[in-house]
């Protein structure tokens, strides 16, 4: 069988090749918006991730992380971005595609360890960046449709919304300005639910459509 080479007679063995590994951030919220980290041997914390193997997908080795290191199967995730430093990984040259997932806490097994996505610094390798890029991810997608995530589940009132919202942007909202931009995303059920001594609020679902470009505006500002 011929050998490919290139016009300086090299092959592909002949050049340097780095290791691929898959890294996932699962972010939920639980009180505040937080992210699933496993401990290392070393005591350290990091994300699930795992290294390719030959003939896999990257889909799958991520399946395979979760699988593997976070006891979880059948949740969506989808690529980020490929983290490229020669040195982000003290063990050889690694490139590491970065994956994002967002999950209710009631999918998650209740022996995770959780971490405020406000305190990552401790992550190892470049981890706390990947964090980063699946929360300004999560914002993007928060600020284009309603909870698309599902963290309330299929019904629930404006005020679970915001507080919602206030947890995943990390910011108040005045309410009637929130309820006014969100209520395009929103589909009546015609229940009404008691919170507290007020008078009943109704209880929504959401409708699969885009929020208006004002709307991410304003999630977003």
């Amino acid at each position: 069988m011929d050998v490919w080479r290139d016009r300086g007679g090299k092959a592909l063995t002949d050049y340097p090749r780095p290791s691929v590994a898959v890294d996932v951030a699962v972010l939920t919220v639980d009180e505040t918006l937080k992210v699933l980290v496993i401990e290392r041997s070393d005591r350290t914390a990091a994300l699930p991730g795992t290294f390719l193997r030959p003939g896999e997908r990257l889909a799958d080795a991520a399946q395979r992380a979760l699988r593997d290191k976070a006891a979880l199967a059948g949740i969506e995730f989808h690529q980020l971005a490929m983290l490229d430093d020669p040195d982000r990984d003290d063990r050889g040259w690694v490139l590491s595609m970065a994956h994002g997932a967002a999950v209710p806490v009631s999918e998650i097994p209740g022996d995770a360890r959780l971490a405020p996505v406000t305190d990552t610094a401790g992550l190892a390798f470049d981890h706390a960046t990947i964090v980063e890029l699946a929360v300004d991810d999560l914002r993007a997608r928060y600020s284009a449709a309603v909870d698309p995530a599902r963290f309330l589940g299929e019904e629930f009132t404006v005020l679970d919304l915001r507080r919602l919202y206030e947890v995943v942007f990390g910011r108040r909202y005045p309410k009637d300005t929130f309820r006014r931009h969100l209520l395009h995303g929103l589909a009546p059920t015609g229940e009404l639910r008691r919170e507290g001594t007020g008078r009943p609020a109704e209880i929504y679902r959401r409708r699969d459509v885009a929020l208006p470009p004002a709307t991410t505006a304003f999630l977003l500002q």
